[in-house]
């Protein structure tokens, strides 16, 4: 994993905003008392830093919150940064430009939205109550001529509900142009309306709040943007996804009131035109109406007594994206992919409190899949902010005093064709002739099997190791690279867990018997469209050896072979007996006698073997008595006979005769 870190070196200088800047190459980080710039190329080069101190009396500054924490980073039409700091609880804004490659305050206060706890801001604060918020800009180049429009998310206390301290999650929104009323709701919102926020999960009564929102917008059709927004409840996490055309619709709904009992209904009453909370548009200005300073009593009275809508926000599909058991999401981001076969993605990015990075996808008619997870901090930590470099793939995320950058879109831990097309992500594919990963869609042999997760057409691999095991616990590792689950197969049938096997997310324990000996496999296993597709991983061939037998059977083996080394030995022994006897009657019974001059003589050698049983053999040489030039009869029964290009010697053991006149 190429993760490039910044740690900031001062121990007070708490990171607390976050700006990627694509245009001028840089990564606006805002701390406590400054800003500063690292390049987005590689974030461990600062370029450029200024400082935004405010003075406080000893008494103040001894507190740490009370201090100006830059907490909104903001990019204008202009090119300007919009920088805005708590100020010790008097929040303050300034713009800041970034020339010849230093950054520098302007000083010069300009009409702004602000989110902090409890305030949006501009030249005039205008209070609104909210507990935990995150601001959203929408509606832009809006039809009929309305205003733009602010989104705002934040958790409070539901008072709608009968029981107290009921958490919920809202969704408000409120007009850019609001200035408030001139004599009702003056500094006030007048155009600020809130609906319940909901993503279904987790326990029924657990509230689920809403940690961070992202907005996809759709560059031909506003309306279809696409909110993204992460929940948590207890110890569950979700992201759901809404569309803006739903959200808008909400707000032009029906709105709840308070009876006298305390409880909250229906309201059926009148309402004023026009719709209260609505923005200027063409419509007011034509009935006289052009600020909100010109809406009626009777408008403004209804907007502060009905802040409340009736409809429910609810998540696009009607249900989470994702759901998590035992993380904590808490920021995400969205990225907007083409695939390499041609379909359109939206690739969720999801920080969580321990410092992990999660990337999900979700394809057309199935729940959203974690395709990887990432640690992004060696330390758990939460994920402060998510920032999205479109240009480069680079993603950058900063905890309290660490920033991080890594490329999202890499794809070299794909080292086969199977794990590339398994994990299914959008953002890779696998060159089959260059036998590589590859991000080129250009290449006419990648595989780009996205949907079905089709990897029939990639070479199989089989691994395969014999592992002997005694009587004792043995693990059988499975790590695949790619986050898919795993189910472990003996002998060809499904696996189960059972007294003498432990099944871990890494692998297998066995505490084997006789019967457990085979063939384990672990495979990858993923369900696409119904269809399963299955990956082996490794696969182990388990030999159980009883050691104390294998002594025993040792022990026996070298008796048994003693034993028939011994009988060899008696059997050749024999043998060779029995053919020195069997020589000796051959050559007690042999009578050499020649009748003319044309019959053969047969030599045999001094020392003679039987010819049968060796390799080696030495050819009779017939020999006509017509060649013969001289016998010499020696002692102790050896004849001598030399003919004209030899010599050579014979025994006749007192037995020879022969006929001289045959020989010239």
């Amino acid at each position: 994993m190429n993760l490039k870190q910044f740690k900031q070196s001062e121990t007070n200088s708490r990171l607390s905003a976050l700006l990627v800047r694509d245009d001028i190459g840089q990564l606006v980080v805002g701390a406590r008392g400054k800003v500063f710039t690292l390049s987005l190329d590689d974030i461990t080069k600062k370029t450029s830093e200024v400082r935004q101190q405010r003075f406080l009396p000893p008494f103040i500054a001894i507190y740490n919150e009370c201090d100006n924490f830059i907490r909104t980073l903001h990019t204008m039409e202009d090119g300007k940064m919009l920088v805005c700091g708590t100020n010790a609880f008097n929040p303050s804004c300034d713009y800041m430009t970034f020339n010849n490659g230093k950054a520098s305050l302007e000083g010069n206060l300009q009409e702004v939205f602000f989110s902090s706890n409890k305030y949006l801001h501009g030249p005039n604060p205008l209070k609104t109550e909210m507990k935990r918020s995150c601001l959203v800009e929408a509606n832009k180049n809006s039809e009929g001529g309305d205003d733009d429009y602010v989104i705002l998310f934040f958790t409070e206390s539901a008072v709608e509900e009968r029981h107290d301290n009921v958490r919920v999650s809202r969704i408000a929104r409120v007009c850019k142009s609001d200035l408030g009323g001139k004599m009702t709701l003056q500094k006030k919102w007048t155009s600020f309306l809130k609906a319940r926020f909901e993503c279904p999960f987790g326990d029924v009564g657990s509230p689920t709040l809403v940690q961070d929102v992202f907005l996809v917008q759709d560059q031909n059709n506003w309306k279809d943007s696409i909110f993204y927004s992460t929940f948590t409840s207890n110890s569950k996490s979700a992201v759901c996804a809404y569309k803006l055309s739903d959200i808008n619709q909400v707000f032009s709904g029906r709105f709840l009131t308070e009876s006298d009992t305390g409880s909250w209904e229906t309201y059926t009453g009148e309402e004023p035109f026009p719709h209260p909370g609505s923005c200027i548009s063409n419509e007011t200005r034509a009935i006289g109406v052009m600020t909100s300073l010109d809406f009626s009593d009777k408008t403004l009275l209804f907007v502060r007594n009905h802040p409340l809508m009736e409809g429910m926000v609810t998540p696009l599909t009607g249900k989470p994206l994702l759901v998590q058991t035992g993380t904590q999401f808490s920021k995400i981001v969205v990225d907007q992919v083409t695939s390499l076969d041609g379909q359109q993605h939206h690739i969720m990015l999801i920080g969580t409190d321990s410092g992990w990075l999660q990337k999900a996808v979700r394809f057309d008619g199935e729940d959203s899949r974690i395709i990887e997870e990432l640690q992004l901090f060696q330390t758990p930590q939460s994920v402060n902010f998510l920032q999205l470099s479109l240009k480069s793939g680079q993603l950058y995320s900063t905890s309290s005093n660490i920033a991080v950058q890594i490329n999202v879109r890499d794809c070299t831990h794909y080292t086969s064709c199977d794990d590339c097309l398994l994990a299914r992500d959008p953002y890779c594919g696998w060159d089959q002739i260059r036998a590589k990963i590859s991000y080129n869609p250009f290449y006419i042999t990648i595989l780009k099997s996205l949907t079905d997760g089709d990897i029939s057409m990639c070479l199989t691999s089989d691994c395969k190791l014999s592992i002997p095991l005694g009587n004792t616990v043995k693990f059988l590792p499975c790590s695949p690279e790619t986050n898919l689950p795993v189910s472990w197969h003996f002998s060809g049938s499904i696996h189960f867990p059972g007294p003498q096997h432990t099944v871990l997310s890494q692998g297998l324990i066995i505490s084997p018997s006789y019967s457990d000996a085979g063939l384990y496999t672990c495979e990858t296993v993923e369900t696409v469209r119904g269809k399963t597709h299955r990956k082996t991983v490794v696969q182990y061939f388990v030999q159980v050896h009883d050691n104390n037998a294998v002594v025993r059977n040792l022990k026996t083996a070298v008796i048994a072979l003693a034993a028939f080394t011994n009988l060899l030995l008696l059997m050749c022994s024999v043998f060779l007996i029995r053919h020195i006897k069997a020589n000796k009657q051959n050559y007690s019974g042999h009578d050499n006698k020649n009748t003319n001059n044309n019959e053969l003589i047969t030599k045999r050698p001094f020392c003679h073997y039987d010819q049968t049983k060796h390799q080696h053999k030495e050819e009779e040489q017939p020999v006509q008595t017509g060649s013969v030039i001289s016998i010499l009869i020696l002692p102790e029964g050896y004849m001598t006979f030399r003919t004209k290009n030899q010599t050579w010697t014979h025994q006749t053991k007192g037995q020879f005769s022969t006929d001289l006149k045959s020989i010239p």
